[in-house]
């Protein structure tokens, strides 16, 4: 069942996709629904709502759920909606740059083993 990106993480993945970056959304890992990948990089990005700092409960749930993509290589980042409000920009370049440093540094790994 394909769910729909939220708007503030829709507005994240075209501020990247406008940047160079391919980007998925809604991507299952056999675990759970990641917000938005960049399997190039192997990075996550969770887009969280207010609640997800907020209930106690919601902070364990998503630590786990964080740490489940780490036996696949990939890293996770959590960005509130708030933060892509205020600073969408500057997100986006900050990401897009991280993003092309880690595929560099996966490329080295691979050509070196």
């Amino acid at each position: 069942m394909y769910k729909k990106p939220t708007p503030e993480a829709l507005d994240l993945k075209n501020a990247l996709e406008r940047l160079g970056i391919r980007v998925l959304a809604e991507v299952d890992d056999g675990y759970k629904h990641i917000d938005l990948s960049i399997p190039d990089a192997r990075i996550n990005i969770e887009v969280d709502g207010n609640q997800h700092l907020t209930d106690p409960y919601r902070i364990l749930s998503d630590l786990k759920r964080s740490h489940y993509s780490d036996d696949k290589g990939y890293d996770t980042i959590h960005i509130t909606n708030k933060s892509i409000h205020s600073n969408l920009g500057g997100i986006a370049s900050a990401l897009a740059e991280a993003s092309k440093i880690r595929e560099k540094q996966l490329k080295q790994k691979i050509n070196h083993n």
